[in-house]
C-alpha cells in the first residue's frame, strides 16, 4: 500500500465514525498528510474533500430526527427514548426506501443513516443530550481559516526494509467495504437467547475490510478453474461404492469435506441461472482455501458480528429490532438461495448478513468462549489476531469445530438473528437444525441448511 493509500484508508476510518470535523482537525490532518505521508497540501486537501467530511459544521441532531428541544423538555427518560426511537425509525425507513438516490446535502443514503444513528444515540443518552443542547445554544459559527499561510516542515525520507512485503499492494476490491475500528456489544442477554449467545460483552475490533456479499457461484468457479484439486470429485459416488479399493483416494477428499461438497453442481459447473447466488455446500477447508487464493481470509467471529450489526446497538437484526421480510431472505425451502444483492444492505453496506446461507468464520467453536473472551480482537482457538498468518498457512491441519453465523432457516418460531451462532466440524458442507412450525400442532422436523461464506481483509500491511 502506498503512503497515499494509507492516508486515504485513515481518512475513510475517520469519516465512518463522524461526518464532520473542526477547522483545527482539518489543519491537523493536512499537517499529518505532509509530515507522515509525504503528500502535498493540495493532494491531501482533495482527499479530504472526496471523503465527504464536512469542515466546521456541527449537526443539530434534533433537526436530523425532526424533533425540537422544547418537545422533549420536562419529559421522562422513558418517553424521550420512545419519541427518539419512533422518529429514528421513520427517518431510517425513508432512507431505506430511497435506495441509491443521492441526498440534497451531498451525502449518500448510507452516510445519512450513519448520521441518523448518531442522532438517536446522542438524544437517548441524558448526558450526551445535555452536552449537545449546550453546544447548540453556545456555539458561534466561525469562518474556516485558509491554509495557504500554513507552513509545513519538509518530511524526512523514511527507510524501508527491502525484504518487507505487504498484503495490500493493490487497491481494495470494489466488492469490499471498510468496517471501522471500535467497540461494540457482542452476544445476547435476552432471556430467550440460547446459552451459547451469552453473556453480551464489550469487544473492540480493529478496522478491517469485508466482502459486501457472500462468495458467489461464479466467483468460486474462478477459484476452481485456477485450483483443479479443489473441484468436485467427478466420480464421487463410484468411489464411495468401491471405498475398499479406493480407500486412499477417498481419504484425500473426506479429509476436507463430508462427501456432499458442491452437491448441486454438475461436476465443475454451477446450476444454470445461479451465477450470482451464494456458493453452497462448501466446507470450512474449501472456504479457507478460496480466501487464501483470493489474498484474503475468513472473518473472525467478532468481526463477523460487528459487521452484521452495522453500527446498531442492542438490535436483534442487522436492520433493527423487528422482523421485516423485505430485508432478508429467510426461506423454509432449505435448498433455495437468492441473488446476493437482492435485499438491502445494512448500515455498513453489507448484504445478507442474516438469511440466504450460513457463513463460516475463522474461529474455533467454543460454547463458553464469551465468558472468558479477550476484550480486543478475540479469536477463539488461534491465540491472538497476530497469530493469524501462521494459522492461515496451516489451516489444513485443523480438527476442531468451527463457527457458523447468519443462516437461512427458521429455528423454533423465529428466523436467525444477529447474535445466533453454531459450531460444526470443518468438513461439513450442510447441517441439520430443528424447525418447529406454528402449524401442524408444532411438529418438530429436521432440515438441512446451506453453508457458504464471505471473506475479510486486514487494513494494516502484514509482513
Amino acid at each position: 500500500m502506498s503512503k497515499r493509500e494509507e492516508f486515504i484508508a485513515a481518512i475513510n476510518i475517520l469519516s465512518a465514525a463522524s461526518q464532520s470535523i473542526t477547522t483545527e482537525q482539518r489543519i491537523g490532518l493536512l499537517q499529518q498528510a505532509v509530515q507522515q505521508y509525504g503528500l502535498s497540501t493540495d493532494d491531501a486537501d482533495e482527499i479530504l474533500k472526496a471523503s465527504g467530511l464536512i469542515v466546521g459544521e456541527r449537526k443539530n441532531y434534533f433537526e436530523v430526527l425532526g424533533l425540537s428541544i422544547e418537545e422533549l423538555q420536562n419529559q421522562s427518560e422513558t418517553i424521550i427514548a420512545a419519541q427518539v426511537d419512533e422518529a429514528h425509525k421513520k427517518c431510517y425507513s425513508e432512507s431505506l426506501r430511497a435506495g441509491g438516490l443521492p441526498r440534497p446535502d451531498g451525502r449518500t443514503q448510507e452516510q445519512w443513516r450513519t448520521v441518523l444513528n448518531q442522532a438517536r444515540d446522542t438524544l437517548k443518552d441524558p448526558q450526551k443530550r445535555s452536552e449537545h443542547i449546550t453546544t447548540l445554544q453556545t456555539e458561534i459559527s466561525q469562518p474556516i481559516d485558509p491554509i495557504s499561510q500554513v507552513e509545513f516542515p519538509t518530511p524526512e525520507p523514511e527507510e524501508f526494509s527491502t525484504s518487507e512485503q505487504t498484503s495490500l499492494s493493490v487497491s481494495v476490491p470494489e466488492d469490499m467495504v471498510l468496517i471501522p475500528a471500535g467497540e461494540f456489544q457482542m452476544g445476547n442477554n435476552n432471556q430467550k437467547a440460547n446459552g451459547r449467545e451469552k453473556p453480551a460483552h464489550a469487544v473492540y475490533v480493529d478496522a478491517f475490510y469485508m466482502d459486501k456479499y457472500p462468495v458467489t457461484n461464479e466467483q468460486f468457479k474462478m477459484f476452481l478453474d485456477a485450483n483443479p484439486h479443489w473441484r468436485k470429485p467427478s466420480k464421487w459416488h463410484g468411489w464411495n461404492k468401491a471405498k475398499k479399493r479406493m480407500k486412499a483416494t477417498l481419504y484425500i477428499y473426506r479429509k476436507y469435506h463430508d462427501g456432499d461438497y458442491l452437491k448441486h453442481w454438475n461436476e465443475n459447473n454451477f446450476p444454470n441461472g445461479k451465477a450470482d447466488h451464494p456458493v453452497t455446500h462448501v466446507s470450512w477447508f474449501a472456504a479457507m482455501a478460496y480466501a487464501k487464493w483470493a489474498g484474503k481470509r475468513l472473518p473472525t467471529e467478532a468481526e463477523w458480528e460487528k459487521g452484521a450489526r452495522g453500527g446498531l446497538i442492542g438490535q436483534k437484526y442487522p436492520w433493527g429490532n423487528l422482523m421485516d421480510s423485505n430485508m432478508v431472505f429467510c426461506s423454509k425451502e432449505v435448498d433455495e438461495t437468492t441473488s446476493v444483492a437482492k435485499y438491502p444492505p445494512n448500515n455498513y453496506g453489507l448484504h445478507d448478513m442474516v438469511g440466504n446461507v450460513w457463513e463460516w468464520c475463522l474461529d474455533e467453536y467454543d460454547a463458553n468462549f464469551y465468558s472468558s473472551s479477550p476484550v480486543r480482537n478475540p479469536v477463539a482457538g488461534v491465540g491472538t489476531k497476530d497469530h493469524l498468518d501462521s494459522f492461515n498457512l496451516n489451516f489444513r491441519e485443523i480438527l476442531t469445530d468451527r463457527v457458523l453465523r447468519g443462516g437461512p432457516l427458521f429455528t423454533s418460531s423465529e428466523p436467525i438473528h444477529t447474535a445466533a451462532r453454531w459450531g460444526v466440524t470443518p468438513t461439513l458442507t450442510s447441517f441439520l437444525v430443528s424447525y418447529s412450525a406454528r402449524i401442524a400442532d408444532l411438529i418438530s422436523t429436521r432440515l438441512m441448511a446451506n453453508i457458504g461464506f464471505r471473506c475479510a481483509w486486514d487494513t494494516r500491511p502484514k509482513s
